[in-house]
């Protein structure tokens, strides 16, 4: 990833974008650095699939700018812009064989073909494909290899931006992660910037420098994986990054508040400035059960109701004694809770692990 130094290769500003009276992108200022792997996430209608077709010229912006390099593209067209775009459904031409599909847009500026050849070879090898794989017809390639034919023929007229469509939603669980790793392991290879459109956090999480994340149409939160999950700034960012014990709850002190539904008070080692009512944000993996949880400043009495594998952790829903709320707790599968399914115990944690946001 760029150190930031200088001017960033991507710019949105003040982008807006309206379908007749409703606007699918709200105000949004974005800068992405140069060699950067920029992730956009969000759930279905939050306007990120707008937004990438706004940045690869297939719409137009109703309002503000998007500046390349510097220089406004608003009305440049996408086959005149300096990047290229990797859809969900791949786009490659079923007629035509591997070698083919990736020297298309080398054929299209007129390069000759001995050059598209070479161009062609050294991407099969970049993306670890046979070298036979140039003569194979594209229908004969399985889902794992069509998605590195589409990702070679993208890379083979050196774009300056790679824009990413959501190109691993339809392939099974095992293939979706391994290309996970694989398309980090070519971002940095080729140290290209890639934007990427995914609907999936565990994508982003894995693969991207920074992530930003949309909600009805707005850019809510922009920043590393690290800092989205440890610090979100809202309650949709907070639930969005995963499973967690979400309690709504009103300041009664100097990093006291109180939640509404039972009148616990809690204490935190940060609340956000003018907070008078909002949510505490407290993450499964952060929480104690058991002798764990005693000494802290944070406790509840419950019951554990039920327990769920979930591979190298153990998720345990612990119900509380005063108002129900269902607790959940996560430990690792070597460390798991002593007890059983039925017992009184104490969960608690650290003040300073504690989430506080206002909305």
């Amino acid at each position: 990833m760029s150190s930031g130094v200088g001017e960033p290769v991507l710019q949105l500003r003040n982008i807006v974008k309206m379908f007749g009276d409703f606007k699918a992108v709200d105000d949004i200022n974005l800068a992405i650095e140069e060699g950067e792997f920029f992730t956009i996430v969000g759930p279905s209608g939050s306007g990120k699939t707008t937004m990438i077709r706004m940045l690869v010229g297939m719409d137009r912006p109703t309002a503000g700018d998007i500046i390349l390099r510097g220089k406004r593209i608003n009305d440049v067209p996408a086959s005149k812009r300096p990047t290229c775009m990797v859809f969900q459904s791949l786009a490659l031409f079923p007629h035509k064989t591997v070698g083919e599909n990736i020297e298309f847009s080398l054929k299209i500026a007129g390069v000759e073909r001995a050059a598209r050849r070479l161009r062609a070879e050294e991407l099969l090898a970049q993306l670890r494909l046979p070298p036979e794989s140039y003569s194979k017809g594209v229908h004969q390639c399985s889902g794992g290899e069509r998605q590195r034919v589409a990702l070679a023929r993208a890379l083979a007229y050196e774009p300056d931006i790679l824009f990413f469509d959501e190109p691993l939603s339809s392939l099974d669980f095992r293939l979706r992660k391994t290309l996970e790793k694989e398309l980090k392991d070519i971002h940095r290879e080729t140290k290209k910037t890639f934007v990427y459109i995914t609907h999936s956090l565990e994508e982003a999480m894995v693969m991207s420098d920074r992530i930003g994340i949309m909600n009805a149409g707005k850019m809510v939160q922009v920043g590393t994986p690290a800092e989205i999950y440890d610090t979100p700034h809202n309650k949709f960012v907070g639930e969005f990054m995963g499973e967690v014990n979400t309690i709504e709850v009103e300041r009664t002190g100097d990093k006291r508040v109180r939640s509404i539904s039972d009148g616990a008070e809690y204490i935190v080692s940060f609340e956000p400035d003018g907070f008078v009512h909002g949510y505490l944000i407290i993450r499964p993996e952060i929480v104690k059960i058991g002798q764990a949880a005693e000494g802290l400043p944070n406790k509840i009495q419950g019951t554990v109701f039920n327990d769920y594998s979930l591979g190298s952790r153990v998720q345990y829903q612990v119900r509380s004694d005063s108002d129900q709320f269902q607790w959940l707790v996560e430990r690792l599968q070597d460390e798991p809770y002593e007890g059983g399914l039925d017992d009184t115990v104490f969960i608690g944690w650290r003040s300073e692990d504690s989430i506080l946001v206002s909305d």
